[in-house]
């Protein structure tokens, strides 16, 4: 192994799990353990479990389950040395290796490089902004939108110089290579457009800073790391986007983060209701005005992965995108994710013209509140919007804005919601409520995944028989039941048992029941399918008298490879052409064998009395 076990075992005895996973998102107690909606599946009732006495995590639903290292490997998809040197730099733990694998050392040292170079791109952008004459325009666009010097510092907001290579410029010269400056998405390669552009002004490198001319909003991840930043230009120009986000890195995936929720989650948490906004300005605003359970998606409408990470903070989600028509639409597209996810969905109207961010500039924080208060249940909101200047006298009107009601309720899965929608749409409409669910009927296309989003993961594959998982379970969890197994000649029966591999590599291992940063140690050594398999058996009630337990499995086992060893030394006495003295053998064999098992057949009949 790479990192000493002694080095594993300090890592985790230092990194509390529920510490770790609870700064990722919320966990509610649950009796001696703590409980929150699984992050790797989608689900309505918690069934990821963390055990603080175990240190160890585990999902009833999906099966996914181990260690804090685990956890950490499957949350943010990096390898195990990887989040290894995530932890211990958590703790201030310096971790020495024995030689890497090559190709572990190289992910973790791209991802460590571009966590510092995103980190360094922010300081740099934030200086040119509050102290440069290049970033004078922006801090008067700024001053202007009432974002303050102090407010940009507290977002540390930055700014892009107007220029082809100034950022790669700079970044080179602090040492950082082309490659790494692509990789980031900071800097980008010329198509034949741009190579003309840049021709024209002079600028000949074969590549550019993705980010020109533009006010710097850093992306972070939920734990507080840059990973991406999102440009708004000064000034509007025709064939170029007012914004402009960090493509798809390795460390940045637009449809899994929501801008300022490193932030906003002790308030989301508080409130158990998420503001959703379309724009940084509008969340900013809000923010800093002290309406602080917002969020906003990175685009105009929420993706599923995005609404499950909401889902573990709140039960309800206010809409406050912008009154015209592009706002309308983003909430429309919204929905299907959010009502997937069993959330309660609002929506707060801004007056014509308005956006939470002049809003809320304009109106006392008390006003935008009541807005929020008051805001229309969603269905309330789109049927009205969907039948204001129409006329429902006509038939063909009528039927026009049913297709377009339908096809919203249509992705409403939960039968009350969807009950109810239809009441609503079909008392607006004047048509019988059978009449309506007819006509939704022939318009369902509700599925359980967005295109494009990831499956969720399959539940665990079935794990050894069940003598054997009882005394895995016994083994981790008992420390007389340990010691009982390991003074037995156990290696030479478990190498003729199938599916006993795991118990094997319990037994050779060198944890401690009691000891929570071994078990650690050791589930680090195995394979994601049998790390699995270990965090539900520790998260499992523990059987009464396991001492007598184990000594009655164990004569099981050894009953049933003395069988099976009887039964192929009979099936070899029918071999024909045997010697004279190979059948001498196989007879004393099988009389050996017989004795064998009769004895232990003897003892399980006493220990049953």
């Amino acid at each position: 192994m790479a990192i000493p076990s002694e080095t594993i075992e300090q890592v985790a005895a230092a990194n509390d799990i529920v510490d770790v996973i609870g700064s990722y998102f919320p966990l509610k107690r649950a009796g001696g353990n703590f409980k929150a909606l699984c992050p790797f599946h989608q689900e309505k009732t918690p069934s990821f479990i963390v055990s603080p006495s175990r240190q160890t995590f585990h999902c009833f639903g999906c099966g996914v389950g181990g260690s804090v290292f685990r956890f950490v490997m499957d949350y943010e998809h990096m390898d195990f040395p990887s989040a290894v040197r995530k932890l211990a730099a958590r703790v201030g733990i310096t971790v020495v290796e024995k030689g890497g694998t090559a190709d572990g050392d190289r992910q973790y040292e791209k991802r460590r490089v571009l966590l510092k170079l995103h980190a360094e791109a922010a300081e740099w952008f934030h200086e040119n902004l509050i102290k440069k004459e290049v970033g004078e325009p922006a801090r008067k666009y700024l001053k202007q939108r009432g974002i303050t010097a102090e407010i940009a510092k507290h977002w540390q907001l930055g700014y892009a110089p107007d220029e082809w290579d100034a950022f790669g410029s700079w970044a080179r010269g602090r040492g950082y290579q082309t490659g790494d400056l692509i990789s980031s998405g900071l800097v980008k390669t010329k198509d034949e457009s741009e190579e003309s552009k840049a021709q024209r002004t002079g600028h000949a490198t074969a590549s550019y800073d993705r980010f020109r001319g533009r006010i710097m909003f850093p992306i972070y991840n939920d734990v507080g790391e840059v990973i991406a930043f999102s440009g708004r230009l000064l000034k509007d120009e025709e064939g170029t986007a007012k914004y402009l986000n960090s493509p798809e890195t390795p460390l940045f995936r637009k449809g899994s983060v929501l801008f300022g929720l490193h932030k906003s989650k002790r308030a989301l948490i508080e409130a158990n209701v998420a503001i959703v906004c379309e724009g940084q300005l509008d969340l900013i605003s809000l923010f800093e005005a002290g309406i602080t359970n917002v969020v906003a998606p990175q685009g105009t409408a929420f993706t599923e992965n995005q609404t499950r990470i909401l889902k573990r903070y709140v039960d309800e989600v206010v809409l406050c995108f912008d009154s015209d028509a592009a706002g309308t639409k983003a909430a429309e597209r919204s929905l299907e994710a959010l009502l997937q996810n069993d959330l309660i969905v609002r929506v707060a109207e801004m007056p014509t013209g308005e956006d939470p961010d002049s809003l809320i500039r304009r109106e006392r924080k008390e006003d935008f509140e009541k807005r929020i208060e008051t805001a229309r249940d969603f269905f309330d909101y789109w049927i009205d919007h969907e039948t204001a200047d129409v006329d429902l006298h006509s038939m063909g009107a009528k039927v026009q804005v049913a297709r377009r009601l339908a096809e919203i309720i249509s992705r409403v899965h939960d039968p009350l919601s969807r009950g109810e929608a239809i009441n609503k749409a079909s008392a607006r409409l004047s048509v019988p409520t059978a009449d309506f669910e007819t006509f939704l009927a022939k318009r369902i296309r509700w599925s359980p995944v967005s295109a494009g989003e990831s499956q969720p993961p399959q539940a665990s594959s079935p794990g050894p028989r069940h003598d054997i998982a009882m005394l895995c379970l016994l083994a981790l969890r008992d420390e007389a039941a340990r010691n009982f197994l390991q003074a037995q000649n156990w290696r030479e029966v478990l190498e003729q048992v199938p599916d006993a591999e795991i118990l094997v590599r319990i037994l050779e291992s060198e944890l401690h029941p009691d000891d929570a940063p071994s078990l650690n140690a050791f589930m680090a050594t195995l394979s994601a399918a049998d790390e699995r398999l270990v965090s539900s058996w520790l998260l499992q009630r523990m059987p009464d008298a396991a001492a007598t337990m184990v000594e009655q499995w164990w004569l099981g086992i050894r009953q049933s490879v003395l069988r099976r060893q009887l039964d192929i030394a009979r099936d070899r006495t029918k071999i024909p052409q045997l010697s004279t003295g190979d059948i001498v053998n196989l007879q004393k064999q099988i009389l050996d064998l017989q004795q064998q098992l009769h004895e232990l057949c003897r003892l399980a009949s006493a220990d049953g009395s």
